[in-house]
């Protein structure tokens, strides 16, 4: 079951990826899943992956540096398939550093940082397992934002809007 949900967080990311590099809408339209609901700037994607017997969803943005428009990233906060955890999965665009992770700030607060895990083709994966502390500051926060790093000495903050965060986490199947 973890394999089919991973497989589609991976789809899903893919098409997200075509969507926030900017895509033409024919590639764009091969992102798999639905929208299920908006809230505030987070949606509800749900798809049925090949083999799996449920349906699953995410909740996901995609967001673009201020100042680099050819540098997005897609957030997803996804449930495991037994319901026990929440992960928090940020695809990168390939060419960030990788060894410096990815750094995460709420309100402007140093909330730690996530390495990469993995890179296929679409980008670079940062993975957590949220923790009720940080499911709790990104509740009742107003916006986020992850550093890359391009060089070790140029990190690039990424503006990710909280609004409607608590709204769509509570939405998440």
């Amino acid at each position: 079951m973890i394999s089919g949900l991973c497989r589609t967080v991976a789809a899903m990311l893919a098409g997200a990826a075509l969507v926030a590099a900017g895509a033409p809408a024919a590639a764009q339209q091969q992102q798999n899943g639905t929208v299920r609901s908006t809230h505030g700037s987070w949606s509800i994607i749900c798809d049925t992956p090949p083999g799996a017997s449920s349906e699953q969803c995410i909740m996901m943005q995609n967001v673009v540096a201020e100042d680099r428009t050819d540098l997005g990233l897609s957030v997803v906060i996804l449930r495991t398939a037994d319901r026990k955890a929440e992960i928090m999965r940020v695809l990168a665009p390939l060419g960030v550093l990788l060894p410096t992770g990815l750094g995460l700030y709420i309100d402007k607060k140093d909330n730690g940082r996530a390495y990469f895990k993995q890179c296929f083709a679409d980008g670079c994966y940062a993975e957590v397992i949220l923790e009720q502390g940080l499911v709790d500051t990104l509740k009742n926060g107003k916006e986020a934002t992850f550093i890359v790093f391009a060089t070790p000495e140029e990190g690039i903050g990424i503006p990710v809007d909280l609004a409607g965060f608590s709204e769509a986490f509570a939405a998440l199947p």
